[in-house]
């Protein structure tokens, strides 16, 4: 019975069902008046009159089941007004608003490019996104409307038979009316984050219009129709885990199932005159989950569902969060990006290195604080030594389908590691120190800095610049242990099942996880600054170009991307930045433009910008967004060179602390004078979406949870 139950043993999927119960029981009690009285169309209408509501909330940035509310209660305040009118009936003026509405909604929608990716979750819903606080929202919807159900019950009992026997028993039907409608509101404004505005409809409908087919009392109704979405829920949910499709919309469906089974088993009863068929059916379908747990026999799961984690909680999205500490005090926070709220943590070994800027060569003072971050874990260094943070937030993509966690924010280790320190390793005192690296923050020169990290499932390759990487276990990190990690002479990078390394001399060799010698590639790459990894393969930053080392029918092969010219040495890409998995990368070159590397073309661009700190793209096709001196942030034509869009953002002149850090929805920036982060819809005309301050310099930046 795995199949059965290990769905319902991940924490997401136990809220979405809860959810979907919260939500049937309020449609249940909304849902049967509507079908009752003949509202089908009101509430079809209001259903889509959400939208301009939801649009204008999610541009602004605030809550979009607020913006929901308000929407749905301006429909039902003109409805209210316009069915009072003698000149036509109620059904045009409830037709009205609904194109008006829904006209609105798409304009709203269509004028910002940022809703390609959310608009499919605002018409057909996430329940598999529903959170602790939704459920309590839900709960307390379902009080209200328990609470309206049952003091207006006589009031619309009455009005929806005889409406003018209703006013003279002093029932007020037009207030009645009124409270309806709210109901009605109440339910689709709930209903609305598991099953979308298009899909509201046929929770609201189709339960309790199967429900009709059992009973004829209004109270009977309810229950069973709150049974049946219940049931539909589950169902649903349980199509959707096995199946992989829309967990909204196959909910919705089996709702509407149930109505059409409902018809049949009462065909069948009303032609075969079975009475006790109606009671049995209601049982049977009621039972539709547990079909097969009546064996008598416990469960016993031997086996830990898929994609099971232990002490970490699977999320129903990426829980993407920030990193930032100040490069002068060492403190450091953890700013979750789905919550807003910001965690103070204390490895207890970062110090107050050095507050004073980069030299203009960008290598940073002796003992400056350098962070790192490899999607999970955060690299602080600082006088030559290395503390972890760990995020609590991460993503294991297993090609097909990907896996989010949540765990608890905490210090790992001991902090006593030693950055560097390996007996003749390093690069030469002419070699020009990078500036940036992805995932990292700020300069690093011969400093004992991290400059970047990157892992695998299983180990942890953390880069520093002294030309060594540091090889730590990723289990052993996950349970707060950091052991001596191994070390190895050069940059190493993770790559399937193995460690892509290039050392200081220019070899290229592939080698085991455990740092045996492997294959060594034809291909060579001089003076190696700046590493990613990318879908394509992993990229290595080299004085005359790139290489791109990549697996290829289960051996590795090796290309090599000139630059389009001989590159001035101070003007090379010696740290890449770029989306997590995206093909393109970008790097700056020095103050006087940035380059475009573009695996998939094999190609680099250099787009002239005077005075660039930090760049960044979420991949092909996507602006190039450049932070300059001045604070001003471009968009800029990756193909054209031309710009876009400007935004005047920092008060600057801007430090080389600068940060872009790109996710696939937004962008993130660090204020470092006005102690904030800037998230920047930037497939909106760069808008800004939110501002998270701090109580401390943002100086550095990573992401995690991606």
């Amino acid at each position: 019975m795995d199949w059965l139950f290990a769905p319902f043993e991940v924490a997401f999927v136990q809220r979405a069902l809860w959810g979907g119960l919260l939500v049937s029981c309020v449609c249940a009690l909304a849902g049967t008046w509507v079908v009752v009285r003949g509202m089908a169309f009101l509430g079809d209408a209001m259903s889509h009159g959400m939208l301009p509501g939801v649009a204008v909330a999610a541009l602004l940035g605030g809550n979009l089941i607020l913006g929901a509310a308000i929407s749905c209660a301006a429909m039902a305040f003109g409805v209210s007004m316009l069915g009072r009118s003698k000149r036509f009936a109620p059904d045009t003026a409830i037709g009205l608003l609904f194109v008006g509405m829904l006209a609105a909604g798409v304009i709203i929608v269509s004028r910002s490019q940022s809703f390609a990716v959310d608009l499919t979750g605002f018409l057909f819903g996430d329940v598999l996104a529903v959170r602790s606080r939704d459920l309590l929202y839900l709960g307390v919807a379902l009080v209200i409307a328990l609470v309206v159900a049952v003091l207006g019950h006589r009031a619309f009992v009455a009005s929806t038979f005889d409406p003018r026997k209703a006013h003279t028993l002093g029932l007020r039907p037009k207030a009645a009316q009124v409270a309806l409608i709210g109901l009605v509101t109440l339910a689709i404004v709930a209903s609305f984050h598991v099953v979308g505005t298009l899909l509201v409809f046929g929770l609201l409908i189709a339960p309790p219009a199967a429900a009709m087919y059992w009973s004829d009392r209004i109270p009977v109704v309810m229950v069973v129709a709150a049974l049946i979405g219940g049931v539909s829920t589950a169902v649903g949910l349980l199509i959707s885990w096995h199946a992989q499709t829309a967990a909204g919309a196959t909910i919705a469906a089996v709702a509407v199932g149930s109505f059409f089974l409902s018809a049949i088993i009462a065909a069948l009863r009303d032609r075969f005159g079975a009475r006790r068929m109606s009671a049995a059916s209601v049982a049977a379908l009621a039972a539709l989950p547990l079909v097969g747990c009546g064996s008598g026999e416990s469960v016993v799961v031997e086996e830990a569902p898929h994609g099971f984690v232990a002490g970490a909680e699977e999320m129903a999205e990426a829980p993407r969060r920030l990193i930032v500490a100040d490069a002068g005090t060492g403190a450091m926070r953890v700013v979750d990006l789905l919550t807003e709220k910001v965690t103070s943590i204390d490895t207890g070994t970062v110090k107050a290195g050095s507050s004073q800027p980069p030299s203009a060569a960008g290598e940073p003072a002796p003992g400056a604080i350098r962070l790192a971050g490899d999607g999970r874990f955060g690299f602080v260094s600082s006088g030559g030594r290395l503390s972890i943070v760990d995020s609590g937030a991460w993503t294991v993509d297993h090609g097909d389908h990907r896996h989010y966690y949540s765990a608890p924010i905490r210090a790992v280790g001991s902090g006593d590691t030693s950055v560097g320190g390996l007996s003749g390793a390093g690069r030469s005192s002419a070699a020009p120190g990078p500036s940036a690296a992805p995932g990292s923050s700020g300069a690093a020169g011969q400093s004992g800095a991290v400059v970047s990290a990157h892992s695998d499932p299983v180990v942890v390759a953390v880069v520093s610049d002294a030309g060594e990487t540091m090889v730590f276990d990723r289990a052993a990190l996950s349970e707060g242990v950091a052991a001596e990690p191994r070390r190895i002479d050069g940059i190493a990078v993770p790559y399937a099942e193995r460690l892509i390394v290039a050392d200081n001399a220019g070899r290229v060799e592939v080698r085991g996880r455990d740092g045996a010698a492997g294959g060594v590639q034809t291909a060579t790459c001089p003076d190696p600054q700046g590493q990613a990894v990318t879908r394509r393969g992993v990229v290595f930053g080299c004085a005359d170009g790139a290489i791109v080392v990549t697996q290829r029918d289960g051996s590795f092969v090796t290309e090599k991307i000139p630059y389009p010219y001989p590159a001035p040495t101070a003007d090379r890409a010696t740290a890449f930045t770029h989306r997590p998995g995206s093909s393109t990368l970008t790097a700056l070159a020095s103050r006087h433009g940035v380059w475009t590397l573009d695996i998939r073309k094999k190609s680099w661009t250099l787009t002239p910008i005077a005075e660039a700190v930090a760049v960044n793209t979420a991949g092909e096709g996507s602006s190039l967004l450049v932070l300059t001196r001045d604070g001003v942030l471009h968009g800029i034509d990756p193909v054209s060179g031309t710009e876009t869009a400007h935004l005047g953002l920092i008060a600057g002149p801007v430090d080389g602390h600068a940060s872009i850090q790109v996710d696939p929805d937004r962008a993130y920036i660090n204020d470092i004078r006005a102690r904030t982060i800037h998230e920047i819809a930037y497939n909106d005309n760069l808008r800004v979406a939110r501002a998270f301050p701090l109580d401390i310099p943002p100086s550095l930046m990573v992401e995690t949870g991606l």
